[in-house]
């Protein structure tokens, strides 16, 4: 078990009218095995969310959320009541917006690889279904942890050693866009830090502008392009940032030239070390677009061997089709 957690308390929220009704649990969980192995899905479940959001505590907005969890850490003030407060603040900001939210707030402290973690996560209900042994329709309220949405996780020793860095929150922007998120913000008092989807990009350009300085051949090139996307994905699995000394290593195998080297001289604004966008990340091995009804996605290697773009004439030539689709076109032709 790579989690261990250290306080838990869960509490529900309503919110279906105008008023938000809270109904808080009376104290902390008792930490054993079952709330470890629901930390632990937890936990991955939310590095698994793309699209996430980075910030940092605003002084100037005098959070009480932090706060309050500054007088949790420093012993002044209990873990239950640390999520009381701010509960009652999550009810203020509910309260100033028309969209519902109803489901279990949960707060969590826990240690992951060396590192303390608070969660702050709102999971909804969903409903179950089965047909019992005299075939009578039975149902059963479970915790939708896949479609979680609201959520933000503090790493509190990123908060201790770098808090300059202004990123050690980060959030899931949520279905509903930049309301959504806004309003996670707000609760936490936060302000938005460093953009993962701009970082990536800018990490993009720099692998790009390097590989093609490097006397390295098309296979080589995607190749290396293949080992940076699964440096890249682990960090995104494992909730890491990336690094430039990780990239370097990765990139500079096969070169004189450090390509840690090479960004500092181009000035990149590109963080030493930076959060990832998934989708983004993706574009470094594969091509994709969709349009007038016409969705295209190949990996880069085959670009220009089984895939041929034709720009005087807007052709893709595909040799080899993918043979579910093939069979599909077949069936067709022979119906039509």
């Amino acid at each position: 078990m790579s989690i261990e957690v250290k306080k838990l308390v869960v509490h529900y929220v309503d919110k279906r009218d105008e008023e938000t009704e809270i109904h808080l649990r009376e104290n902390e969980m008792v930490i054993n095995d079952r709330v470890n192995v629901f930390i632990e899905q937890l936990h991955h479940a939310y590095n698994g969310k793309p699209g996430k959001g980075y910030c940092a505590f605003d002084g100037d907005k005098n959070s009480t959320v932090a706060s309050a969890m500054q007088s949790y850490r420093n012993s002044e003030l209990g873990f239950w009541h640390m999520t009381q407060q701010a509960t009652e603040v999550l009810k203020e900001e509910l309260n100033k917006y028309a969209f519902h939210e109803t489901g279990y707030l949960v707060f969590c402290h826990y240690q992951y690889v060396g590192c303390d973690y608070m969660l702050i996560a709102q999971i909804s209900i969903k409903e179950h279904y089965s047909i019992t042994s005299e075939l009578d329709l039975a149902s059963s309220r479970h915790l939708d942890i896949s479609r979680m949405q609201l959520a933000a996780r503090i790493d509190l020793t990123a908060w201790d050693t770098q808090a300059d860095e202004n990123r050690y929150i980060s959030f899931i922007k949520g279905r509903a866009g930049r309301k959504v998120a806004d309003f996670f913000l707000d609760f936490l008092g936060c302000a938005e830090g460093v953009d993962p989807k701009q970082q990536s990009q800018t990490m993009l350009h720099a692998v790009e502008d390097y590989l093609s300085e490097q006397q390295f051949d098309k296979a080589e090139k995607d190749g290396i392009r293949k080992e940076v996307f699964d440096y890249c994905n682990d960090c995104i699995n494992s909730g890491e940032d990336a690094d430039i000394e990780g990239l370097s290593g990765t990139l500079s195998k096969s070169s004189d030239v450090q390509f840690e080297d090479f960004y500092k001289e181009q000035g990149y604004e590109l963080e030493e070390s930076f959060p990832l966008d998934k989708k983004t990340v993706t574009a470094m091995v594969k091509f994709s677009g969709m349009g007038g009804g016409v969705s295209v996605g190949f990996e880069r290697k085959h670009l220009g061997e089984r895939v041929v773009y034709d720009p005087v004439n807007d052709t893709l030539t595909i040799k080899g089709v993918p043979p579910n689709l093939k069979d599909q076109l077949e069936k067709y032709s022979q119906e039509n």
